[in-house]
Order: C-alpha cells, then sequence, then structure tokens
C-alpha cells in the first residue's frame, strides 16, 4: 500500500496494549491475527494485493521475514520503493500511476525468484478447501516429504501450511459468524474440533469473540462497507475507534 495523505496507523488486534505505528506505505505479509487499522477520516492511496507466492517473486526474498509484519515500503524495495512513493504521489490521474505500477511489477516480475510448482498447487488447494485438507494429503500430492513442504511454504508463502489452514478456516467462518449462524453448526461447517475450540480460535485470531465480531460487523453494515475485497468480509469498524 502507497497512502498519498497522512500516515495511517496499524496495531495488533491480539495485543493487549495496542502500540501504534503510523505509515506512508507498507508492505504487509501473511498473518495468523487480525491488525487494526486507523486515519483521520479519509485515505487516498493504492493498494497492490499478491498472492504469497507472486509477492516472493516480486519482493524477491523470503516471506517468512516478513509473516506477522508490516514493513515501509522502502525498507523492502531500496530505492524502487522510495521511487514509487514520489512517484504515484505526483502522477497527475489514476491511468498514469496504474501505468507506473504495472512498469515496477512486470521489471521485478522478470527478475525474481520462480516459486515452485508445489508451493503453488498447495496454496490453491488449501485455499479451494478452506483449510480442510490434511498436511499429508498435501505432501503425497507434492511429492515431498511434510517437513520439506513446510520449509518451501516458509520460505514462498511465509506461514506453514497449518498456519495457512488455520487462517483459511477463519475466513470461512467470518460470514458465518456475521450472519448469526450457531456457534456449534460453524465449528462443524469450518474443521474446528468443537465450539469451545472455535470460540479460542476465533479470539485468538481476530482479537476478539464471535459474538463481539458480529456486533461490530453489523456497525459497519449499518455505517458504510470497508471490506477491501469484492465478495469477502475483511474488515470491521470498531466501537471507540469510528469518529464520525
Amino acid at each position: 500500500m502507497v497512502n498519498f495523505g497522512a500516515p495511517v496507523r496499524l496495531a495488533q488486534a491480539v495485543a493487549e496494549q495496542p502500540i501504534w505505528t503510523p505509515y506512508r506505505s507498507l508492505v504487509s505479509g501473511l498473518r495468523t491475527s487480525s491488525t487494526l487499522g486507523e486515519h483521520g477520516g479519509k485515505v487516498c492511496g493504492v493498494e497492490v494485493i499478491l498472492t504469497p507466492w507472486m509477492a516472493f517473486r516480486l519482493l524477491g526474498m523470503p516471506m517468512h521475514a516478513i509473516k506477522e509484519i508490516a514493513v515501509p515500503v522502502p525498507e523492502i524495495l531500496g530505492t524502487d520503493g522510495r521511487v514509487l512513493e514520489e512517484q504515484l504521489t505526483a502522477a497527475a490521474d489514476w491511468r498514469a500511476r496504474f501505468a507506473l505500477l504495472d512498469a515496477l511489477l512486470l521489471r521485478r516480475c522478470a527478475l525474481g525468484p520462480t516459486p515452485a510448482p508445489q508451493v503453488i498447487a498447495a496454496w490453491t488447494e488449501l485455499s479451494r478447501q478452506d483449510g480442510l485438507v490434511p498436511l499429508a494429503r498435501l505432501a503425497q500430492d507434492a511429492g515431498w516429504s511434510a517437513r520439506h513442504l513446510e520449509l518451501r511454504f516458509r520460505e514462498q508463502i511465509g506461514l506453514s501450511p497449518k498456519k495457512v489452514a488455520r487462517v483459511f478456516r477463519l475466513r470461512r467462518a467470518l460470514p458465518l459468524v456475521a450472519a448469526l449462524h450457531p456457534g456449534s453448526e460453524i465449528a462443524a461447517t469450518c474443521g474446528f474440533y468443537d465450539q469451545a475450540h472455535f470460540n479460542s480460535e476465533f479470539k485468538a485470531m481476530a482479537g476478539c469473540t464471535p459474538s463481539q465480531f458480529a456486533v461490530h460487523r453489523g456497525l459497519t453494515v449499518a455505517v458504510r462497507p470497508v471490506d477491501r475485497l469484492p465478495g469477502q468480509l475483511t474488515s470491521t469498524l470498531i466501537p471507540g475507534l469510528l469518529k464520525e
């Protein structure tokens, strides 16, 4: 993300005392917990959403180096990042900005490392099955040992297959929680051992209970949509942070 206005501030949703860090631009690795975001009421910028294995190719670095954190773009891309911030902010219109982004992404893609087809296939299967795929089957399909699959995932995805599966299970559960489905039903549908396991995992990853999330999501829908991906529930407005 490259922001053209005042910096946005981020903090970990699961922290007892959130520590807010301002960013003009950032690269965010994969996370197993939610992030709080705060701004002054208006955000203008560009966000590029990449599959983790494509981020591995474009950034040219092991993805586990940025797991669970956000890093300013220049710290990752160096001169490319500093120039990108300046050029995107100064560009005359959105067509010019997209052209600048396309040029940078295509150039870095051509120079970056090639992700393993086995990693792409395993990620795709985990996504398609909402995380409900045994690790042993993923390793067998890849023709690798479970340990080797985990190592390649950490390099090219950032998280282990087991942690990626946790994220996909939670992603599947979020719209069911927002729609007020019973916890026992969600647990069974999304691959949790039982409702207690689901509640524990949800709070550990989202920073709130399922019922609190449902309330926050209801406020979000009532005020304005904030989801960043079409067809996916990605965000809520949190009471206390909401400023009209």
